[in-house]
């Protein structure tokens, strides 16, 4: 397999998760407590799982070694069941949720509440969903069976040093960007941070997703108001989606922006409309900013990332 292929299939399966995840809940969600050491931030943290572009990290739940998938697109933080079954937690707090993924199934879940470290951060109390995260949570995906959502993120500032693949989370107060980053116009979409982005010409409003791989991922109503299924080669794929997996096509676009970050010849992946109210139309992933640094504030709101360029992302 050419690594460009393999680039593109790693691309095609963690570019579906976050853009799975969109949760309903039926009850109050209690915000987690977030403590840092003495040094006032987690440290720098290498991803688990470097191959990937999307961030993922070592934590200790409960005090259990596990892999977690920092993700942005995700309304609130989730555990596996079959983690949280090996972990002795029991069935959970009675607060039933529905989940809602791409593949527009929904999944019936409960709550657990646990206590996280990641690094120097604390987070006392973090109330998950306990939903069935399929093969996310297996090798086949990221090895992941936690999943940090904007819960946990609207609470602390990321850091994403992706040239590095390594993070860290630092508190709210009195962060400031430091020097050689520039901000990207964003405003709050719930939790979740929303950019106006260009493909093409054509305006679209994106979810900065940190869960998702690709450059720019679209639902098909977007791709072809955007104008991208005019006949244009597509290449099918699949992405990983809440408790499974479903199809995907990528198509190349001449042209994108982001920003003031000007990007040619970027791979678009397609997946089917979501019959969800409120579910994004797109999503802007990982690829958006390899080798550069990025800052999520989604309490800000605010994103910042590194130094624009011109950036040539296909053939």
């Amino acid at each position: 397999m050419r690594r460009r292929d393999l680039l593109i299939r790693l691309g095609l399966v963690a570019g579906g998760v976050a853009g799975a995840w969109w949760l309903r809940d039926h009850v109050l969600w209690r915000q987690p407590q977030a403590g840092f050491g003495p040094d006032g931030s987690s440290g720098w943290l290498g991803y688990a799982q470097p191959r990937a572009a999307t961030p993922t990290v070592e934590v200790l739940l409960n005090g259990a070694p596990v892999r977690a998938l920092v993700d942005s697109g995700a309304q609130y933080s989730v555990a596996d069941r079959a983690l949280v079954d090996r972990l002795g937690l029991g069935e959970g707090l009675p607060l039933p949720m529905v989940a809602y993924g791409v593949g527009g199934g929904a999944q019936m879940g409960r709550a657990a509440t646990l206590d996280v470290r990641i690094g120097g951060l604390r987070l006392d109390g973090l109330r998950t969903a306990i939903l069935n995260l399929g093969p996310l949570a297996g090798e086949q995906g990221l090895g992941a069976p936690l999943i940090i959502g904007q819960d946990v993120l609207s609470e602390v500032v990321l850091e994403l040093d992706t040239g590095r693949r390594r993070m860290r989370f630092l508190p709210r107060d009195g962060w400031t960007p430091g020097r050689g980053l520039a901000p990207i116009a964003v405003r709050r979409a719930g939790r979740a941070l929303e950019t106006t982005i260009t493909v093409e010409g054509a305006t679209v409003t994106a979810v900065v997703d940190t869960g998702a791989s690709a450059v720019l991922a679209v639902t098909r109503e977007t791709a072809q108001a955007a104008g991208l299924l005019d006949g244009r080669p597509r290449t099918a794929g699949q992405s990983i989606v809440l408790g499974g997996v479903v199809g995907a096509e990528t198509v190349v676009v001449r042209t994108l922006t982001i920003g003031d970050a000007l990007y040619r010849r970027a791979e678009v992946a397609v997946y089917d409309n979501v019959a969800v109210p409120g579910f994004p139309d797109a999503l802007v992933g990982m690829a958006a900013f390899e080798d550069r640094r990025l800052v999520l504030d989604l309490g800000g709101p605010g994103l910042f990332v590194s130094r624009p360029m011109e950036i040539t992302v296909g053939r």
